[in-house]
């Protein structure tokens, strides 16, 4: 009977492309998102025209990426605690005004550093919170058998975005230092204004009960830890963004430095790695009913330990962005599959948490890779280098191999239905 009744509740809901406020949420958060990329690209510029220091323009982009270890874990907080949709208002507000800022002291020939590092930080904060939200809110505005194929649309929005908006950001700079800033603060007003139009409720109704920041992380962290498959997939990522970290370094220093050759090859490479991004964004939806988890996981780190040691033998642009295309393919795939089984199986008032803690393990450690990459290089060049990323990719291949829990998980990779997941008695937090 309960089979029966979500089968007719399925075919009740209207599909993606009919789904009013889908589509606000998805375009909304789309124009949120490139904003964001063409500020970001417009930040180094900024501070390079008016300094000329390459440590001025590092002190930008290290305020930029400081929010991704410090704030998601509070963040994930605000987004349990708060109602999501306000949240996510508030964020857009927020970001308008702190990118406006930025426009006017450009359009007017005023340049103070500490002001652009506040606002990247700023912006990049009042984002994470707003992506986090986002996530959260996805499944109260579709179905539960669309759930894959909205997160996969989103994945594909997100590619899309981080392959248009640095050109974009860099093109209109380029026409006049203020015009990125600009752009940006009016994606936020439009973002906005999407989330105002949206009728429904971002969250399930919950009561309010006020405890510390500090309690609330630790129950995200501690749920988050007690599944067994979620802890090492976390984990393993973690470590393949950090080698990817230096890849990315390797591009730009194998193709510039050492061959000789122009800047527009690293971005051929680039836009190869955004489209196969985006491919396998797209296929996901198609992937995540078909595979299992261990699948996903043991399979897309085997491909990458094969993938990138053509980045050692393959110096010619089109090579390097055949390989690149494909390793982004199977990191598409891979981030539509984790949002699929992770939103599924975790609790709604516990989800801002958890994935939030997921994200600063998964990522907060990137920076250790930039830095390790430079030192790689200058010491090793980039062949031996990317040989050394590969052995460490396959071992991690094989440690996710060897590792039980991850060999149990030989469950679908949609995670199982909606009311199966654990609440948070079940969890033990």
């Amino acid at each position: 009977m309960s089979a029966m009744t979500d089968q007719n509740a399925a075919d009740r809901a209207p599909s993606l492309s009919r789904n009013r406020d889908f589509w606000l949420l998805w375009s909304g958060s789309g124009l949120s998102v490139l904003a964001s990329r063409a500020a970001t690209a417009g930040y180094a510029l900024l501070a390079l025209w008016y300094t000329g220091s390459g440590r001025a323009a590092g002190l930008v982009a290290f305020a930029a990426l400081l929010p991704h270890l410090v704030v998601q874990l509070p963040a994930g907080v605000l987004v349990d605690r708060w109602d999501r949709k306000r949240l996510m208002v508030g964020c857009e507000v927020g970001r308008a005004l702190a990118l406006l800022s930025v426009a006017v002291a450009a359009a007017t020939g005023r340049f103070w550093l500490l002001h652009l590092m506040a606002v990247a930080l700023v912006e990049t904060s009042l984002g994470l919170v707003h992506q986090l939200a986002e996530q959260g809110a996805v499944r109260h505005v579709v179905s539960a058998h669309q759930l894959g194929a909205a997160l996969a649309r989103n994945e594909t929005r997100a590619r899309a975005a981080g392959l248009v908006g640095g050109p974009l950001g860099t093109a209109l700079f380029a026409l006049t230092r203020w015009l990125p800033f600009a752009f940006a603060t009016l994606g936020q007003l439009l973002s906005l204004l999407a989330l105002l139009l949206i009728r429904r409720d971002f969250q399930e109704r919950r009561e309010r009960v006020k405890r510390s920041l500090v309690r609330e992380m630790r129950e995200g962290v501690q749920w988050l830890l007690g599944q067994r498959f979620l802890r090492a997939a976390v984990c393993l990522v973690a470590g393949t963004n950090v080698l990817f970290q230096v890849l990315m370094l390797v591009i730009p220093f194998a193709l510039v430095e050492e061959d000789g050759r122009s800047p527009v090859a690293v971005s051929v490479v680039m836009a190869a790695g955004g489209i196969g991004g985006m491919l396998g964004a797209l296929s996901a939806q198609w992937w995540v009913p078909r595979v299992y988890l261990r699948t996903v996981l043991i399979g897309g780190l085997a491909l990458w330990a094969l993938l990138v040691p053509l980045m050692a033998v393959a110096h010619h642009p089109l090579l390097m962005a055949v390989a690149c295309g494909a390793m982004s393919y199977v990191s598409g795939v891979f981030n539509v599959v984790a949002a699929v089984y992770q939103i599924r199986i975790t609790p709604d008032e516990l989800l801002g948490r958890t994935v939030g803690a997921a994200g600063t393990f998964a990522y907060g450690a990137s920076a250790l890779g930039a830095l390790a990459g430079g030192v790689m290089l200058d010491v090793w060049g980039s062949r031996r280098t990317v040989l050394a990323v590969a052995a460490l990719m396959a071992l991690t291949a094989l440690a996710a191999a060897l590792v039980p829990a991850v060999r149990a998980a030989a469950h679908p990779a949609s995670g199982g239905a909606a009311q199966d997941r654990p609440t948070v008695e079940e969890s033990g937090v």
